[in-house]
């Protein structure tokens, strides 16, 4: 009896936990009503690793990184399983990428636009972004071996990342979810958003089986 209300304790402890970590504007279904397709960004990151880096070292890395998890979200919307399940398209990275480099939009510059300004000239109608900062090179891989030094220095969590949408409109925040990183969230960038996705999937505000319901 006593491991089982241990159990419950902790499974409750981890719902709490999970929706504080999840935030949906309460003017969600008015301002997304008209919603057809978003624009999926490459995430700002922020990396904090052990090796020495040059100053160009690290920038090129953590451009790196967020090119990945932007492609690592295209792919995860994209399956087909997952695309039906969705109220709305998602525009090809290749061509948002294409079109911001065509207006001199970098990795570098693109924080001095706005949301409204870069949904205008992108063409759609939400943009999905975020940050991740890390303390590994996530799309390099997390390491697998198990260290009980690393549990209790702490030095299992490699991060954290929070993915965010907003609305073309009114440049408003509409969702959010932010996540830690440690060796559960996967092996890689990939497996993170897999993982990261599936267990935010009941409240991913797209989610044409919860429009439904009216959840």
């Amino acid at each position: 009896m006593k491991n089982i209300c241990t159990l419950l304790l902790l499974l409750t402890t981890t719902l709490l936990v999970a929706q504080k970590d999840i935030y949906e504007s309460p003017r969600f279904d008015e301002l997304s009503k008209n919603h057809k397709e978003l624009a999926i960004l490459p995430f700002f990151t922020h990396l904090d690793l052990k090796e020495t880096l040059s100053k160009g070292e690290k920038k090129a890395l953590e451009e790196k990184e967020g090119y990945a998890v932007q492609n690592a979200l295209e792919i995860y919307f994209l399956q087909p399983k997952k695309k039906k399940k969705f109220t709305v398209d998602f525009q090809n990275t290749k061509n948002t990428n294409a079109i911001l480099a065509q207006n001199n939009i970098t990795y570098d510059n693109i924080d001095i636009y706005s949301i409204k300004d870069l949904c205008k000239l992108l063409n759609v109608d939400g943009i999905i972004s975020g940050n991740t900062d890390l303390n590994i090179l996530l799309s390099d891989g997390i390491p697998t071996e198990f260290s009980f030094v690393d549990y209790i220095l702490g030095d299992a969590n490699y991060g954290r990342i929070g993915i965010k949408i907003s609305d073309g409109d009114t440049g408003k925040l509409l969702w959010r979810y932010e996540k830690k990183i440690t060796k559960k969230s996967g092996k890689n960038t990939q497996d993170l958003i897999d993982v990261m996705m599936k267990q935010a999937t009941k409240k991913f505000p797209y989610d044409r089986e919860r429009v439904r319901k009216g959840v």
